[in-house]
Order: structure tokens, then sequence, then C-alpha cells
């Protein structure tokens, strides 16, 4: 299982259990908290009555007063009230008041008058003192039934001579009860679910640098060349860093003894004839003999010099993983410098040379880099041209791509060789004296393409080779 799921997972698990444990929390405390607050407000209202009440319960004048008129009158008010959203269009409290005896002397609803509700505890417990208040099903098989009552003491010069209490129906406060509790649920699931949307995104966001950083390290140990992964600061980007010092330390030590076993290699053939030309040079020979002996010194000199130049300028290349300038450049002026570095060579040899590139290409790169590779592209043309063959430098744009492509008339390169030409140390010999070059031109200049992101190619074509370079302009 990847880690990103994992960790999905496990916040998903951790958010399901907190929402179901605070959402059940929450929605066993929404009905008593309903009627905690509605139990307050008939406390307030019974006590309120029972001081309107004093003077008729008193004088014993309660039945022949307004009151009950007034009561009956309440009972029939229909409030057309909106508290919400929740439309209210009756009343629901019930007000009965009781003597010292608990016998019903006035009710609301009209039905009590005259019973004994002594042993009700709203009566029972208010004429002892203490706070009366009990919750009674209207019907015992039905729980949704229960009604409150709260009693509040009638008092005289601190005596109690009588009760008034006041009813209120559980079912009035059910809707208000339902809508809390569905907000409730509606409000957790929505933060359930954008809980677990964070969650989403932050496993994808993990999950997606531990890839980069993977492939990273994958194209590294397969010899690509590509960026480091940017992270803003944190563990992942101690990872980046610490995951590039191995990659420099591991390469760079590989690096330096590949490049010391190639360059022995490589070295031992001039060395070895330029070691034997001086030992004969030690003899007494013809002086057009040791013409030719000084000759091979100073050609050899020249090979073993030009191979380290361009270990060099190949091993610069191939440590780098990314460009130090993004300049623009204008290739005609560019490929102009690089004819006339190479003037002498093209006048020996009689050459015709077509540049086709317009002053308003341009292309997106390093200047100097480009430059070496066009110079080693030319150098290597120049090398398999006839005497009076062609050089042709043209360009093609495609979108944001720039394909630069040089020919040059030459015998066709075998089928074999195609695949091997920018391998390093590989080289065909040359027509003019049979000899090899040091093989490292072309792969410096595949390496420099690559930097920029491009591509490198050579074909065979109808009257000689052509090579291209697919570039950013």
């Amino acid at each position: 299982m990847r880690l990103g799921l994992r960790i999905f997972l496990v916040y998903a698990l951790f958010i399901g259990l907190t929402g179901f444990f605070v959402l059940n929390t929450v929605m066993k405390e929404v009905r008593p908290g309903v009627r905690q607050s509605t139990e307050e407000t008939l406390v307030d209202t019974a006590n309120l009555l029972a001081e309107v009440l004093r003077n008729d319960v008193r004088n014993g004048t309660l039945s022949q007063s307004h009151y009950p008129e007034v009561l009956k009158a309440y009972g029939l008010r229909q409030p057309g009230a909106n508290i919400w959203g929740m439309p209210k269009n009756q009343v629901n409290n019930r007000v009965y008041v009781t003597d010292t005896h608990g016998i019903v002397l006035l009710d609301s609803s009209g039905e009590a008058v005259g019973q004994d509700y002594s042993r009700w505890n709203d009566v029972y417990l208010t004429l002892r003192g203490e706070y009366g208040a009990r919750s009674t099903r209207s019907d015992p098989q039905d729980k949704n039934s229960s009604v409150m009552h709260v009693g509040a003491p009638i008092r005289n010069d601190g005596q109690i001579i009588g009760v008034v209490t006041v009813a209120k129906p559980n079912s009035s406060l059910q809707p208000y009860v339902d809508r809390t509790e569905r907000r409730l649920l509606w409000y957790g699931a929505g933060l359930m679910v954008l809980g677990l949307l964070f969650a989403g995104l932050l496993s994808w966001w993990l999950s997606k640098s531990l890839r980069r950083l993977t492939a990273y390290a994958q194209a590294v140990s397969e010899g690509h060349r590509v960026a480091l992964p940017h992270y803003r600061g944190g563990e992942l980007a101690q990872l980046s860093a610490a995951v590039e010092h191995m990659r420099t330390q591991l390469e760079g030590k590989a690096y330096v003894e590949r490049y010391v076993h190639t360059l022995t290699h490589e070295l031992k053939s001039p060395l070895a004839a330029i070691r034997g030309a001086a030992e004969l040079l030690h003899e007494d020979m013809p002086a057009e003999q040791r013409r030719r002996f000084v000759g091979n010194i100073d050609r050899e000199s020249a090979r073993v010099q030009q191979l380290v130049e361009r270990l060099l300028n190949l091993a610069m290349v191939e440590q780098r993983q990314g460009l130090e300038e993004h300049a623009v450049i204008v290739l005609a002026q560019l490929i102009d410098e690089t004819l006339a570095a190479q003037h002498v060579r093209i006048t020996g040899k009689q050459l015709e040379v077509e540049q086709l590139i317009t002053s308003q290409v341009r292309l997106i790169g390093e200047r100097f880099l480009l430059r070496q590779a066009f110079a080693n592209l030319l150098e290597n043309a120049l090398d398999f041209t006839p005497v009076n063959g062609t050089l042709r430098f043209d360009a093609e744009q495609k979108g944001d791509e720039l394909k630069v492509m040089l020919f040059n008339s030459a015998e066709p390169i075998p089928d074999y060789a195609l695949p091997r030409l920018s391998e390093r140390f590989y080289s065909l010999p040359r027509p003019d004296s049979g000899r090899k070059s040091t093989g490292l031109g072309l792969n410096f200049v595949e390496e420099v393409v690559q930097l920029h992101g491009g591509a490198f190619g050579i074909a065979n074509v109808a009257g000689g080779v052509l090579v291209s370079l697919t570039l950013r302009s």
C-alpha cells in the first residue's frame, strides 16, 4: 500500500471517529438543552403569574374574576410568528391554579377545575416550599406525548396560599429539536467531507513530492540529466538536499575513476609513439629521417593535447545538471562566427558554403556551450567533406522548437556506425588521412544539446549526411 494512501486512510479514520463521537455527543445534548431552556422560561412565566393572581387567590375571588375569560382567550390566540424559519400559529402553554389542598381553582383548558392535583409533583413539592416540576405523558404509550409542568408558589405574607402551574407539551419543541439536529448533521457531514478532502490533498501532495524525489533518484541512477526537485523548507527540503549531496559524492567518485581509466587508456598509444620516436632520435640518423620522427612527436603531442582539452570540456558539461544562463541568441550570428573560425580549412578545400539561416531566428541557451557544439559539428563535417564539396546550414521553426540542420556532401555513413557516432571515443577513419579522431566531438555536442533539453540526430540523405539539433527557441 502506498504511503499517501496509508496517510489518507489514517487521517480519514481519525476524522470519522472524531466526527462520530463529537456529533453523537452534541446530538445527545440538543434535546436536553432545548428542554432546559424551555423549563427556565416556564419558571419565569409561572412566577410572574403567581404575582398577578395572588390577590384573587387570597380573597377567594379567582373564579369570579376576569382571569378565566383571559386564559380562554389566550388559548384561542394565533400568534402567526416566524421563529428562525419555523412558523408558530397557536399557543401551547396550559395554566392552572390550585389552592393549599391541591384542588384546581382555575384551568386554562377548562378540564380540571375541582380535581385534586395534590399528588402531582408540581403541586405537591411547591406546597412544601420546594421547587415543583414534573414531566408526564398525556398518553402512557406514546413517549412523544410528555408535557413539562413547572409550579410556582402563590404567597401572602410569606405563607403559601396556592400554586400556579405552567405546562408546555414537548411535542411543541420537537420541530426546533429536529431542525437543530438536521443542521448539526449537515454541518458535521460537511466538515467531515472537508476534512477528508484536506486529507486527500495532503496525501496527494506528499505522494507527489516523494514521487518527484524518487523519479529524480532513479533518473540519476540511470545516468540521465535531471533537475533537483525544489521544496520550500521542511523535512522534504532536507531529504532532497541529502539525496543531492549523496549523488554528488557518489557520482563524483565514480566519475573521476571512469575518466582516469579512460584517459590512461587513450593516452597509451600517443605516448608510446612519442617515446619510441624520442628513443630513436638519440641515435645517429639522416636528417630526413630525424625530421620525420620529430614530426611524429609533434603530431602525437597535439593529439594528446586535443584529447585532454576535449575530455576537460566534456567533463565540464557532463557534471552539470542545468544551464547557468538562458540568453537569447541570434543563431545566424553564432553560425557566422563558427564558419569564420574555420575559414582557412573551408578555403583550402574550396567548399561551397550555404548559410540559409536568417537574422530573425533566435534560440534560448548558453552561448559558450552552443558555440563549442557548433564548432565541433563543423570540424567533424570538414573532416569528411571532399574538395569542392558543399556545406549547408539551415533552420526550421515548429512552435517552440527550433531544428538546426548541417548538411555536408560526403560518402554515406555505414549503417553499423550510425547509432554509435555520438558514443564516447568512437570514431571513423578520416578520408584524407585514414586516422581517427578523439571520438569526443559528437559526444560533446550531444551532451550540450541534452543540457538544453533538446535532441541530436545524424542521418544519411541524398548526396551526403545531415546532422540535426532540436533546441528550444
